[in-house]
Formats: C-alpha cells, sequence, structure tokens
C-alpha cells in the first residue's frame, strides 16, 4: 500500500483479518444471499475493473499488471513498498509473500533475504537489504511463479475478505468494491482508522441491504465514513478516488460497476469502455 498509517494496522491485518472476519456475527446473516445478486465483484470481469480502478488511484495507471516489478521505498515508514497491492518490507505482507514464492520455489531470487525481511519488519530499515533486493524483485517479477504469488496474496489478504463482507452486508458489486478499496487503503484490525471501524461508524447511521437498510443510503454513509478516515491523516487526506470516483459511480446508481466508467483521481481522468 502507498500511503501513510500506523504500522501495527497493517500487521494485524496478516495476523487476524481472515479469521476475524470469518468469525463476525454479520458475514453470515440469514437473509444475506437472497439480497445479493449472483454477480459480485469476484467475476474475471468485475475483478478486472477492480483492480484497475485501484491501480488508477495507488499508480496512475490503468495497467495494473504492469506493477508486479514496481518497488520504491516511498519514504512513507514502511521501507520498501512493492508490487501490485503495495507489499511492505515494514508491515510483515511482504515477508509472508516472499515465504509464499519460497515455499513454492525454493532458491528463487528473494529467498535470501527472508532473515532481513524478518529483520525489518516492523521498521522503515533497508538492513541487509540494499542494494541488490530491488533489483532482485524485479528479477523475480519476471517469473510467473512469483506473479502469481503477489495475486493469491492480494486476494487472501485485501480482495477475498472484503468481498466476502461486502457480500455477507448484501451490497451489489459497488459496494464490494468500496469495502476493497478502503481495506487496501486503511488495513484493518483495533485502529480507529481500519476498515472494520470505518464499517462500523458508517454502520451508526444506515443499515446494509442485509439487515433491512437501503444499499444506496448505505454505501453514502460508508463513503462518509470513508473519507472521515482518510481526513485524519495528511497522506490520506485528498480524496478524489471517493470524491471524484465511488461517488460518481453511486450518483448514476451503477451499482454493478457496468461500463463504460468515467472517473478522476487527483485529477487525472480514466475510463474504461
Amino acid at each position: 500500500m502507498r500511503h501513510l498509517s500506523a504500522p501495527a494496522t497493517r500487521r494485524t491485518v496478516l495476523a487476524l483479518f481472515g479469521t476475524a472476519l470469518a468469525a463476525t456475527p454479520l458475514l453470515n446473516p440469514p437473509h444475506a444471499t437472497a439480497s445479493v445478486r449472483a454477480i459480485g465483484l469476484d467475476d474475471p470481469a468485475k475483478k478486472e475493473i477492480a483492480m484497475r480502478l485501484v491501480s488508477s488511484a495507488e499508480n496512475s495507471s490503468l495497467d495494473w499488471k504492469a506493477q508486479y516489478q514496481y518497488i520504491e521505498d516511498i519514504g512513507d515508514g514502511r521501507g520498501y513498498t512493492a508490487g501490485i497491492i503495495g507489499f511492505c518490507s515494514g508491515t510483515g505482507d511482504m515477508l509472508d509473500l516472499v515465504e509464499l514464492y519460497t515455499d513454492r520455489k525454493p532458491g528463487n531470487v528473494l529467498a535470501k533475504y527472508l532473515p532481513a525481511l524478518r529483520e525489518v519488519d516492523g521498521s522503515d530499515s533497508h538492513d541487509g537489504l540494499d542494494p541488490g533486493f530491488p533489483g532482485d524483485w524485479r528479477r523475480a517479477a519476471r517469473d510467473a511463479g512469483f506473479r502469481r504469488a503477489q495475486d493469491d496474496e492480494r486476494d487472501r489478504v485485501y480482495f477475498d475478505p472484503a468481498v466476502r463482507q461486502g457480500k455477507a452486508d448484501g451490497l451489489r458489486v459497488l459496494g464490494q468494491f468500496a469495502y476493497y478499496d478502503a481495506i487496501v487503503m486503511h488495513g484493518d484490525g483495533g485502529d480507529p482508522l481500519s476498515f472494520r471501524n470505518i464499517r462500523k461508524r458508517a454502520l451508526w447511521t444506515a443499515k446494509p441491504p442485509a439487515q433491512g437498510g437501503d444499499e444506496v443510503t448505505y454505501l453514502n454513509a460508508f463513503l462518509d465514513a470513508r473519507v472521515w478516515a482518510m481526513k485524519q491523516e495528511e497522506a490520506h487526506s485528498d480524496t478524489s478516488r471517493v470524491d471524484t470516483a465511488q461517488r460518481v459511480f453511486l450518483r448514476g446508481r451503477n451499482l454493478d460497476l457496468n461500463p463504460p466508467l468515467d472517473w478522476k483521481v487527483y485529477g487525472d481522468s480514466y475510463h474504461i469502455g
């Protein structure tokens, strides 16, 4: 993730997110299935749209597949940020990714950095990573196995939990995407600005469809809560990825994110036909 927030939040994602969401009572409300259309954000065509929407905000590009090789330290206190979802050396998700890749392909070009990644977890240090790690990351990205590992970790930690919760709340594709984009930026866990607490803030003022509420009303409440959370941190204070993207789709009642889609992020215009 290319943003600032408390490192503990992201670490909590990796340690707790999958099990915690599975244990949340709202994940399986009795009438959630009936209230959700058959197609979801996990439909391949819709998922491709989601990846492009997030990439427009995270990378100023619709070409999300070009980001497998991306790596730099953006000075946010998280060490190296890399890959399709911004795996960070300082927050544990990069470590988990390289461990997965090494389990599948022992002796890969990144395996030798595992001791250093364990040491720098929780810090912005490059100790044991410089000078070779960025170049080796880019070399690894040429391997389809490493690209698949990035896909799998993105889905496990961010995409799949967001879609599950969205479907459980009775939300259609746009709502599921709003959840996914929030998790990408804010992570999850006990931090007041995490996804689950943004969702809780929305629930103070509106009910999702699975609880008998109106979908548009609830999504407006969720996006209001998201904007509030973003404005608590300087790094997130530009809320255009909500205001001139997700709000545009919501105002148009495009709850299934059907193309054509036109939006802006940070003043740049994008189109999916």
